[in-house]
C-alpha cells in the first residue's frame, strides 16, 4: 500500500535531511533530472566539499531521498 506525504515523513524522521547532506543530495539529484550516484557536499554554502558515499547508512540515506523525490517531489522544469 502506498504511503501518504505524512506516512512517508514520519518514516523517514530518522534521516538528516540538513543542506547538503546524504538524504537532500539524493533529493536534489531526483530533481535535477541526475542519475544516482550516492554523495553529500558539494554545493556551496556551508554544505563542505564533496564527499562520495561509503558507509551503508550514508549510501542508504541517499536513496531514501532520491526515492523520496520520486514519488512525492518534484521535478526542475528547463522550460
Amino acid at each position: 500500500m502506498k504511503m501518504n506525504y505524512k506516512e512517508a515523513m514520519m518514516e523517514l524522521e530518522h534521516y538528516d535531511k540538513e543542506h547538503g547532506s546524504f538524504f537532500d543530495r539524493g533529493s536534489a539529484d531526483s530533481y535535477y533530472g541526475r542519475g544516482r550516484n550516492p554523495h553529500r557536499g558539494g554545493v556551496g554554502g556551508m554544505s563542505g566539499p564533496r564527499i562520495d558515499a561509503v558507509r551503508q547508512e550514508d549510501i542508504e540515506a541517499y536513496h531514501a531521498g532520491y526515492d523520496y523525490n520520486e514519488e512525492y517531489g518534484d521535478k526542475k522544469s528547463w522550460d
